[in-house]
């Protein structure tokens, strides 16, 4: 008890919280600040690379080849369906982006999903003049009403490095 006394004879007031109380308020209140900025970066909309009257005459430059659709399993017993295939440049350009529309129909030719997705992009590098690159796109939100067939692609934007 000799350590509750303070030299003037008063006693030390101790305080109620410790240490691991704080950290663990530190701790969830960063943890809520990070949950919500990834709620944030989420419904962010993306900056769509558009479609110039100069992409619009490039795109005759661009053949997709071996495209292909695929259907696998997911670990959540959950289909995921799979575009592959490869992206050629015949032109004399270099592409930073190119961006494409999937889009899906019904059995009574209805849009019923469509997608914009790059399947070009400046972290893949590009692509240049007389290159050939691979793209997969995986799709696991497609409506039970998509008629099963290959979905239309369709170059939706383009940028040139």
């Amino acid at each position: 008890m000799a350590n509750d006394v303070s030299s003037t004879g008063r006693p030390v007031r101790r305080p109620v919280f410790g240490l691991p109380i704080y950290i663990l308020a530190g701790i969830v209140l960063l943890g809520s600040a990070l949950f919500y900025y990834m709620q944030y970066i989420s419904k962010r909309p993306v900056a769509e690379t558009a479609l110039t009257t100069e992409g619009r005459a490039y795109v005759g430059n661009l053949k997709l080849s071996d495209v292909k659709l695929k259907a696998t399993e997911s670990y959540l017993k959950q289909t995921v369906v799979e575009v592959e295939g490869k992206i050629g440049n015949a032109g004399e350009r270099t592409l930073e982006i190119v961006e494409i529309y999937c889009i899906f129909y019904d059995t009574y030719g209805q849009v019923v999903f469509r997608k914009r997705i790059p399947i070009v992009s400046a972290r893949m590098g590009g692509l240049k003049p007389g290159e050939t690159r691979s793209f997969r796109l995986p799709f696991d939100e497609i409506p039970q009403s998509w008629n099963q067939s290959m979905p239309q692609l369709v170059i939706a934007g383009l940028k040139f490095s």
